[in-house]
């Protein structure tokens, strides 16, 4: 599920501030190639046993992935829950307190690249 007025998307930041600006609130850079960054959050509900994954996607808009001045600008910000084996599915409802954490660790994110 797409997750709209984040107002993170467009938002345009150096490699190595969104790096560390997503550290801070917990996400991970874990798929990258030279043009484009997939930073992940893991979220857990206890109740279900469930795990759900915020995701943003990133594209390089000068440079490449390689140098840490590299420009990224923000694509897309999804959730999906977590599925064994095949990765991950974006049609399921996720449950309010796991959108609420997800809104406010954005929240976070965008302070943070402002």
């Amino acid at each position: 599920m797409i997750i709209n007025n984040t107002g993170l998307d467009g938002v345009q930041s150096e490699l190595s501030h969104l790096d560390d600006s997503a550290e801070q609130v917990g996400f991970v850079r874990w798929q990258w190639e030279y043009y484009r960054a997939t930073y992940d959050l893991k979220l857990e509900d206890r109740a279900t046993n469930s795990e759900y994954f915020v995701r943003i996607n990133t594209r390089a808009v000068e440079g490449k992935l390689e140098n840490p001045h590299a420009v990224l600008a923000i694509e897309a910000v999804y959730i999906g829950k977590a599925t064994f084996p095949h990765g991950m599915e974006y049609e399921s409802v996720i449950p309010e307190p796991i959108m609420s954490i997800a809104n406010q660790k954005l929240e976070q994110l965008k302070q943070l690249l402002a």
